[in-house]
């Protein structure tokens, strides 16, 4: 049986973003490492303070296969929340990605693992490990309010929360949308004189 994780991660981000309103969307900075990235999981939340990731180990410790972590970091971008290795352990114990608001190093190494990492850019600075932070808590990432058990769904376009206890309206109506504007493509696009009337009309009703 397909899970609702599942059926999100076959719609685009957009789409889902339309059904609410763009109203749940994380900062548009914070961009897929490789485009092709496509994430969909329940949030594993993390509050880092800047500069520190200790807490971040933990989360990947205890977060289920599966699971985004999404991390409140501040948009701190002078230190990296994670390089190479901390995504490798990730990575390893079978997470499902992560969404950093905030920076990553090793850039390069990374990219070439596969594993799919969200977040502002790159730096040279490395975090220090004093342990401070909270796990599975409410948290407010990239301008946005994300609550453990949440589905993040993150692609080319960005990331996009779905509040868990709205989930199966919200992909209704994104499932929905995307029939909508599949339809709409099909019936304009090519037809130079369909594409024509169907500017025509939003023109007048504007008017």
């Amino acid at each position: 049986m397909t899970s609702i994780v599942d059926k999100f991660r076959e719609i685009p981000a957009t789409c889902i973003s339309d059904a609410m309103d763009g109203l749940r969307n994380l900062d548009p900075m914070i961009k897929p490492l490789q485009a092709q990235y496509k994430i969909s999981g329940r949030a594993f939340t993390v509050r880092l303070p800047a500069g520190d990731n200790m807490m971040l180990l933990r989360a990947i410790r205890e977060a289920k296969q599966g699971d985004i972590l999404v991390v409140d970091a501040k948009g701190f971008l002078y230190t990296a929340v994670a390089g190479d290795f901390v995504i490798g352990l990730a990575a390893t114990l079978g997470l499902g990605g992560i969404v950093i608001d905030g920076t990553i190093r090793d850039i390069l190494s990374i990219k070439h693992s596969g594993f799919p990492v969200f977040c502002k850019g790159g730096t040279l600075a490395c975090s220090k490990k004093f342990g401070a932070g909270e796990i599975n808590v409410a948290i407010s990432s990239g301008g946005t309010v994300i609550s453990p058990g949440d589905i993040i769904v993150g692609d080319a376009d960005g990331v996009v929360v779905v509040p868990k206890d709205n989930e199966a309206a919200v992909l209704q109506a994104a499932a929905d949308k995307l029939n909508k504007d599949d339809m709409r493509a099909q019936n304009v696009l090519g037809n130079p004189e369909a594409a024509a009337k169907w500017i025509d009309v939003l023109l007048k009703s504007n008017n």
